[in-house]
């Protein structure tokens, strides 16, 4: 039987979990081509693919918001099934956020879909998280 390093064995897995990552946000390009090859240890990519995709939650706000303080405490629970993010309206960069949310925040898109504004709908997101662990089933 052969017997592999441990250290090699988490090189490879931290290799894998960055290629995963990276392919995952589309950002394959930054990727050297040797890592882009199939030469991945087919039983290191089944564990990474195996696990199931989260839907991302995204949070439009701004500093101050007390009620997007009190969205976040409300969304506590749910922490584990989704990915979240947060959008500050206020940079430069968000002027469109600005100009469509700016009296509505806090305001939520789950995977860039308009899903709530000004209050969590816990029934609505219990129901749209539940849509998306029946897709990945």
């Amino acid at each position: 039987m052969n017997v592999i390093p441990v250290s090699c064995v988490f090189s490879l897995a931290r290799i894998v979990l960055v290629k995963y990552l990276l392919c995952r946000q589309k950002m394959c390009w930054l990727l050297p081509r040797t890592l882009l090859s199939t030469k991945t240890p087919v039983h290191l990519l089944r564990r990474f693919s195996s696990q199931k995709e989260l839907p991302t939650l995204t949070l439009f706000t701004k500093d101050p918001c007390p009620l997007c303080d009190e969205a976040k405490e409300v969304l506590e629970p749910y922490k584990h099934r989704y990915i979240f993010h947060q959008v500050d309206i206020t940079l430069p960069e968000n002027k469109i956020w600005w100009d469509r949310y700016k009296n509505d925040i806090p305001v939520f898109h789950l995977n860039k879909q308009f899903l709530m504004m000004h209050r969590v709908n816990t029934k609505l997101l219990e129901k749209r998280l539940a849509e998306f662990d029946q897709e990945d089933q």
